[in-house]
């Protein structure tokens, strides 16, 4: 059996890494794995093998959902046209804005 066969009977998994406490978890990156302990396991010795993160998530790759460019439509034009969403319709008293 060839690698790259090998390859694709794994599950592919997105890996986030968080660098810091506090911090967003960041997408790092893919990888095969046969399941999510080795997802894990393979993520910390690929992208964390230098100690530049504190959490891994791994999330198998078929369970994500996302837009794709050609829904660049309606779906992302500005709200514009919907002044309800625009801050002048109240205003700030002036010791209360934060700093």
């Amino acid at each position: 059996m060839s690698d790259k066969t090998k390859d694709t009977e794994w599950l592919l998994w997105e890996v986030f890494i968080q660098p810091a406490n506090g911090a967003p978890h960041e997408h790092a990156g893919s990888l095969h794995a046969v399941d999510s302990e080795n997802a894990i396991q393979n993520a910390r010795d690929v992208y964390s093998r230098r100690g530049e993160a504190i959490s891994i998530w791994v999330v198998p790759s078929d369970c994500i959902t996302a837009t794709s460019p050609s829904e660049n439509g309606p779906f992302f034009d500005p709200g514009n046209d919907k002044a309800y969403r625009h801050p002048k319709f109240y205003s700030v008293p002036k010791g209360n804005r934060g700093g």
